[in-house]
């Protein structure tokens, strides 16, 4: 290949674009700024969002990677500017989503003397990234942008971080660009065992009670089909974690729901009678597990996962097959016999009967009382025909939404999983319309975590996104409001909001809007947000003390779910 003379900063775009990145979130400053000069010759070629924070930059691109399964990319300057990238970066990190976070450095002879602007990104970052790299000599730019995006984007996804020393950016080399394809002591895959394969199929064979967990490696792995087809031939009911949530269709016939603290009652309470349990994808998280003592005690377990620190880590397992989930769940179709399970798949329909009388009617299809968050999510998705992508901020509304917002398609759900990121929601959702242009987006928000990145607003319509925002508002705190009713005897401390009016903030920003007290006016409020051509924000005013049950009390077994308070 060719070389041709180009400053650092050049190499940088270049690098970028061989590696087909098409959109780019970012915050300028004096650190990156060469950076930004040599985008400006580009803007033909790669599109950049100008986010109000930082930390809306790397939430946007953790949605847009969330639905394409590209690696998302973001640009930061130094010192504050990089910190500001943490949280999102700890949040990809958690829950798998592959990022290459770019951020300037003070020259490399200033690094260490507490120049202006100066933090140690490379040591902060260190714990919450697959790979950090700081640049010193513009000679290595091609070479670390190109393993950045192999070790993002391989394996078990997540973020990677480079420092640029803002001499490196100016420096000229003479720019080639290879691929990355290998890394010497980096295990992207493993070859699947296959007498683990066969254990793990004889023990299916054999199960009376056998129920799957999947979770998002299903989705990184494109294994949807696979994981179709493999519990059809078997009859297997499965449940998914939140952030396996659309990998499998809502109203396929074994789709048994959510796992959980507020998961649906089968999932629970049947965790404990199963004789079998197959995670593919998943790992154990505590929000899933509840009381680890008291989880499947009188289950075997299969585990097929791509990360060998995640196999062991919580839950004992029998049989471990590690590998690509795609891969895996192939070779096991392949092993398995046909069966069925219906009258242990009836012992889950059973129980949602219990949970529809007790909890799921009346928040969907309340009679009396202020409008609830359930019934605002289930004319959402009544509306955009189970076909949008959900995107969610975190707290109360989170879990309602993904209870009750359906799916019809994979990559439909862009959430916080691990971390739990208040503020993730309005970003996210910025990120996920750009990697999904032709797609419905409705974002959920609480007015709590809607405040911390609300800013964002102006990203949204400065580059005409036509995200829908449902802005669920009980002045306050929801979830640790939850908790305080319910194990706090109702010591409320600090958990009450006085908010402002959303609609003239909203309205400030250039966005339409609309605000809904009464339930007469909820279904044409969500339709008129849905006709609107543009990005729109309606405010939905719902029960102050509507709580979210199923509920797994924190150190309780998955089996002492709880209906109601």
């Amino acid at each position: 290949m060719a070389t041709k003379k180009v400053t650092g900063s050049q190499a940088v775009i270049l690098s970028l674009l061989e590696e087909g990145v098409d959109t780019i979130f970012g915050y300028p400053g004096g650190a990156i700024m060469p950076i930004y000069d040599a985008l400006y010759d580009f803007d033909q070629q790669v599109t950049h969002i100008l986010t109000r924070h930082e930390q809306g930059a790397v939430h946007a691109a953790e949605g847009y990677a969330k639905v394409t399964g590209r690696a998302g990319v973001c640009f930061a300057t130094s010192g504050p500017g990089a910190t500001n990238l943490i949280t999102g970066i700890a949040d990809a990190m958690i829950d798998s989503i592959p990022l290459v976070c770019i951020t300037g450095q003070v020259a490399s002879p200033l690094l260490g003397t507490d120049a202006f602007q100066e933090s140690d990104v490379v040591g902060i970052s260190m714990p919450i990234t697959k790979w950090n790299y700081q640049i010193t000599d513009a000679d290595e730019i091609p070479e670390a942008i190109a393993k950045a995006f192999y070790i993002a984007t391989t394996g078990r996804p997540g973020p990677v971080l480079l420092d640029i020393a803002k001499d490196a950016q100016f420096q000229e080399l003479d720019f080639e660009y290879k691929k990355c394809t290998k890394i010497r002591s980096y295990i992207r895959d493993y070859q699947i065992d296959p007498f683990s394969v066969k254990a793990a199929a004889d023990l299916i064979d054999a199960a009376k009670k056998p129920f799957l967990l999947f979770g998002q490696g299903v989705i990184i792995a494109n294994a949807e089909a696979e994981l179709k087809t493999f519990i059809e031939k078997t009859g297997i009911p499965a449940a998914w974690t939140l952030l396996g949530l659309s990998a499998l269709p809502s109203d396929h016939p074994l789709n048994v729901g959510m796992l959980g603290m507020h998961g649906n009652y089968g999932p629970n309470v049947k965790t404990n009678e199963a004789d079998l349990i197959i995670a593919v994808g998943m790992r154990f998280d505590d929000r899933v597990t509840g009381k680890v003592s008291a989880y499947a005690k009188n289950a075997k377990i299969i585990h097929l996962e791509i990360d060998p620190a995640e196999i062991g880590k919580i839950v004992k397992t029998d049989v471990a097959v590690l590998g690509n989930a795609k891969k895996s769940l192939a070779m096991l179709i392949d092993n398995v016999k046909e069966n069925k399970h219906e009258s242990w798949l009836q012992e889950f329909r059973e129980c949602d009967k219990i949970e529809y009388k007790k909890v799921i009617s009346k928040d969907i299809y309340p009679e009396k009382g202020g409008l609830t968050m359930g019934e605002a999510v289930r004319i959402a998705s009544e509306k955009t025909n189970n076909e949008a992508i959900l995107v969610t901020d975190v707290g109360q509304h989170q879990m309602v939404a993904a209870r009750y917002f359906k799916f019809k398609h994979s990559k439909s759900i862009v959430t916080s999983g691990g971390l739990g990121t208040m503020g993730y929601g309005i970003p996210a959702a910025m990120g996920a319309q750009l990697g999904a242009k032709n797609r419905t987006v409705v974002a959920f928000v609480g007015d709590g975590g809607f405040q911390m990145t609300l800013q964002e607003l102006g990203t949204i319509v400065q580059n005409k996104l036509p995200v829908k925002i449902v802005l669920l508002n009980n002045n306050f705190l929801g979830m640790v409001r939850q908790w305080q009713q319910l194990f706090f005897e109702k010591r409320y401390s600090f958990t009450e909001l006085q908010n402002p009016d959303f609609i003239m903030i909203t309205n400030g920003f250039g966005m339409a809007a609309h605000k809904v007290t009464k339930r007469e006016e909820l279904e044409a409020g969500i339709q008129k947000m849905l006709d609107h051509n543009g990005p729109y924000l309606l405010e939905v005013v719902v029960e102050k003390e509507d709580n979210v049950f199923p509920m797994v009390p924190s150190g309780a077994s998955v089996s002492d779910v709880i209906l109601e308070a």
